[in-house]
């Protein structure tokens, strides 16, 4: 086994050890599932995402792709795919993180601190700079509405019912506001 495998192998293995809720998609470790919480102390807090992770074959050498399931309202997340613009992720990204840096420290830092000057939703960016109160409503609404438990637990058939609108790099991407955001862009 090479030391890439390996070290992706060990990777996955400290995040389903941890308190994460792990999924494996097709049996394999390459593609899961992550239950994520949103942070305390955040607009987030309470809320609960289901994260696709995809690891390509150069991983550790090479960031995961990384994308909320069920929707967010955030900045930095493309509310339809899911994707999300994290410079660690997308350009920084080190051999030297792990999984567990991704749901321990990117991800609830993104939550607690967006960037409305470098945004993938222009209307989250917009409403946080122009009406700060309107935009922390529509952030509870949105973990109220789509971040519950059962939206984790259920997301699966919902991208399921979906498949019909899968857009031709084989992610979902949904228009409904009850259905599933789709997956991260790689």
């Amino acid at each position: 086994m090479s030391s890439p495998s390996k070290r992706r192998d060990m990777d996955v293995m400290k995040l389903m050890m941890s308190d994460y809720t792990v999924e494996t998609i097709n049996d394999g470790i390459t593609e899961f599932n992550v239950e994520f919480h949103g942070p305390k102390e955040s607009l987030y807090e309470g809320g609960v995402w289901k994260v696709r992770v995809e690891l390509p074959d150069a991983y550790p050498y090479k960031s995961p792709s990384i994308g909320f399931l069920n929707k967010i309202f955030h900045p930095n997340v493309d509310e339809l795919s899911g994707s999300l613009c994290l410079d660690v992720i997308n350009q920084t990204w080190s051999p030297m993180f792990d999984l567990l840096n991704v749901f321990e420290v990117f991800l609830p830092q993104l939550l607690l601190y967006p960037n409305p000057s470098d945004p993938l939703n222009g209307d989250a960016a917009s409403l946080m700079l122009k009406d700060p109160k309107r935009y922390e409503q529509k952030v509870k609404e949105y973990c109220e509405r789509y971040a519950k438990k059962e939206n984790v637990t259920d997301a699966p058939e919902e991208e399921e019912d979906s498949s019909e609108d899968n857009s031709s790099n084989g992610y979902n991407s949904t228009s409904s506001d009850d259905e599933v955001a789709g997956h991260a862009d790689p």
